[in-house]
């Protein structure tokens, strides 16, 4: 691979920093959209997509994953549960422990349809690109999400995170 001079290295890596800021941005402003249009508030939402990302979590695992207090995700998980979105069911390995699991009809029946124009465009733009290509790009978006999550706990005064935001 080619060498840029050291200006130009500069300049394409500021103009990736700010391309980088500006999806953050929209992505933020899309969710919010997002939410409303499902009838929900952001946190939930966000919680929702944890929740769909992990399978299971239970609300101390979710609490952790998303730096809310357990009082504020008691909150959460009774207006998911009261619109429908999850349910609280006892582990069954362990009768003491209780996981929250989304219910997918909901979910495919009010959230999915708001993200398929999103997903059919990412894929349209991913076709776009050779499997080696999109390699790449996935191994830089993996390095980048880690770099986040480092830093998110530090922010957070070192909580460990999973891959899909969870307590490890």
């Amino acid at each position: 691979m080619d060498a840029l001079p050291d200006h130009a290295r500069q300049r394409l890596e500021g103009e990736f920093l700010l391309a980088l800021r500006r999806a953050g941005a929209v992505m933020q402003l899309l969710g919010a959209a997002s939410a409303e249009r499902i009838g929900i508030n952001v946190t939930d939402l966000n919680c929702l997509n944890i929740l769909a990302l992990s399978g299971q979590l239970t609300a101390g695992e979710l609490a952790r994953a998303t730096g809310l207090t357990t009082a504020s995700i008691t909150g959460v998980l009774d207006r998911l549960e009261e619109a429908g979105f999850v349910r609280r069911e006892r582990d069954a390995h362990d009768r003491r422990r209780v996981v929250v699991r989304l219910d997918a009809s909901r979910g495919l029946r009010d959230v999915a349809p708001v993200f398929a124009p999103v997903v059919e465009a990412w894929r349209d733009a991913a076709a776009q690109y050779t499997d080696a290509e999109l390699t790449l790009i996935l191994g830089f978006q993996t390095q980048l999400e880690q770099i986040m999550r480092d830093r998110l706990v530090e922010l957070r005064g070192g909580a460990g995170l999973g891959k899909t935001g969870g307590h490890e």
